[in-house]
């Protein structure tokens, strides 16, 4: 069973680093240790960085959602730039973050 889910985890994230424009894909704990994902993006960014930035960034927009309706809990978010997107996927012990380029006009190259 764990086997089966370790592959399906595998074959998603596969799937989604082969997207075109997608430049990084890591997986975080709650303090920003990197679990899975490379040390260095395609531009050179240390992963690090990343994953320290948007897991600090995270916890506060968890705690955001959580003084709003204490029942709710926080569970994806986008931060749109001129250059790039970065997407945040959160479960209860841990983030994937995934971070993407557009294209010179603007436009988010992943259509998937």
């Amino acid at each position: 069973l764990i086997h089966t889910l370790f592959s399906e985890v595998e074959e998603r994230i596969t799937r989604i680093k082969s997207h075109k424009g997608v430049k990084c894909l890591i997986i975080v704990d709650e303090n920003g240790n990197i679990l899975k994902g490379k040390t260095a993006t395609q531009d050179g960014k240390d992963s690090k960085t990343y994953a320290l930035l948007i897991s600090d960034l995270t916890r506060k927009a968890r705690s955001v959602v959580r003084d709003i309706n204490p029942l709710d809990d926080l569970t994806f978010f986008r931060i749109k730039a001129k250059r790039q997107e970065i997407l945040v996927a959160t479960d209860k012990s841990c983030f994937l973050i995934v971070i993407q380029s557009k294209d010179d006009e603007g436009e988010q190259i992943v259509t998937k």
